[in-house]
């Protein structure tokens, strides 16, 4: 090499190595989601929800998503079953009855989150179910939180519950029935509010009804959307072996923001009512992205043109809503579970409810428009009061169900119940 070419050589390599150092990096920011895509980075921050009651870790649930990729249904399967595994494995060998039924309350929601994008047919769901509900069962023993199972009769088929009778003095407060929605469990419902109502010293009942948790897995009964049938055949097997609390406070998660308050319409019983979060128009809130061109293709006949192009979707979001909708309301098509949430209005009732309100939204909801806690809030013509509260994004609330945030939306209910239902008090002295 030349003099003059090896001087060349030295001023380029001086020149780029002066321009890597004073060129501006990019910012080393934060970033608070897991995933682009929606649902699959709400699932994962559902699973980290329950870090609160130790039923996840965060390098556990960090673990059980890396490497996956949005609409991986088999790879999500895998990950979060491991993460379950190495929990029971870990649950084996400790001895600390604390810390292991710490770490099977952690394996039961591994096990839960793996099921979750699988279709309904997979034959895995079965052992995940049983491997999530043992650990479960399992879990409380060994924590000796004290709970009873229940089997609630309901026509030829039944029902189940589970009671936890809170600290001493629980039967001053309200007795705080829960039921879930969509897609939640029973169990997990223990997870998301009964442990933080022990807590604050209330006893709790939660339960399972027609399309939800093993009602539907094990007796195949579909969702129905007059929901006082089963709330009240719930409290009428309760009532008639417990002793008749001071109060019924009824809260519903999800779509349970439906059922509950479709419940309290027809049950003078339920003093009180918590939409967790609003749910007052279903067909309206599982219409809300479908393009009007659809409609009009199902209108006209053209049931092969819309196959074709269902077919043609890959967010992940989308296909999970219509299987799961198939399964729950017991349909054979996407348009089909757009007909069944017709029927999940609370417009034609909501005047009937008397009882107390909650009423709890997020600014950020994907699944819930935000108008509609103002439509029922409105529609709620002879509650004895009606109480709205809207998480923004500052607050972390924004989510659907306030996911991420379950100390924030737990303060406003305790808070909430604190006033519309001082211990020892009637109703009126509610008031």
């Amino acid at each position: 090499m030349t003099k003059r070419r090896v001087v060349a050589v030295s001023v380029c390599l001086v020149l780029v190595l002066g321009a890597w150092a004073v060129w501006p990096s990019p910012a080393d920011q934060g970033h608070p989601r897991f995933f682009a895509d929606q649902t699959y980075e709400f699932e994962t921050v559902r699973a980290q929800t329950d870090i609160a009651v130790v039923g996840g870790d965060a390098a556990e649930i960090a673990q059980a998503v890396s490497g996956v990729t949005a609409g991986d249904a088999e790879a999500w399967r895998s990950g979060w079953q491991g993460a379950g595994d190495r929990a029971i494995a870990l649950a084996a060998r400790t001895h600390d009855p604390l810390d292991k039924g710490d770490t099977l309350l952690r394996a039961h929601t591994y096990y839960r989150t793996a099921a979750f994008f699988l279709p309904h047919g997979d034959k895995r769901l079965p052992a995940l179910w049983k491997q999530n509900v043992g650990a479960f069962d399992t879990g409380l023993d060994a924590l000796g939180i004290s709970h009873q199972r229940m089997t609630i009769p309901f026509g030829p088929n039944h029902l189940n519950a589970i009671y936890y009778p809170g600290p001493t003095g629980a039967t001053s407060r309200p007795l705080l029935v829960v039921v879930g929605g969509y897609d939640s469990t029973m169990e997990e419902l223990y997870l998301s509010i009964g442990a933080a109502a022990l807590r604050h010293g209330y006893a709790v009942l939660t339960y399972e009804g027609p399309g939800q948790g093993a009602v539907l897995r094990e007796q195949g009964l579909t969702m129905r959307p007059d929901w006082e049938k089963p709330n009240g055949a719930v409290l009428d097997a309760f009532l008639n072996t417990h002793p008749k609390p001071n109060h019924i406070v009824l809260l519903g998660e999800s779509l349970g923001g439906y059922l509950a308050p479709r419940a309290a319409a027809y049950d003078d019983r339920i003093d009180g009512v918590v939409a967790y979060d609003v749910f007052y128009d279903g067909f309206a809130i599982a219409a809300q992205h479908v393009p009007p061109v659809a409609f009009w293709l199902r209108d006209h006949g053209y049931d092969a043109v819309l196959k074709f192009l269902g077919g043609l979707n890959t967010d992940p979001g989308v296909n999970w809503a219509q299987q799961n909708g198939e399964w729950v309301f017991g349909v054979t098509d996407p348009f089909a579970v757009l007909d069944a949430f017709k029927s999940y209005r609370l417009a034609p009732v909501a005047s009937r409810i008397q009882a107390d309100i909650l009423i709890l939204a997020g600014a950020d909801d994907h699944f819930v428009p935000t108008d509609q806690m103002l439509a029922f809030q409105q529609s709620l013509t002879n509650a004895r009061s009606v109480t709205a509260i809207m998480f923004d994004s500052a607050s972390g609330g924004a989510q659907h169900c306030q996911l991420g945030a379950p100390s924030l939306w737990q303060a406003a209910l305790f808070d909430w119940l604190a006033v519309k239902f001082p211990n020892g008090s009637d109703r009126a002295a509610a008031q």
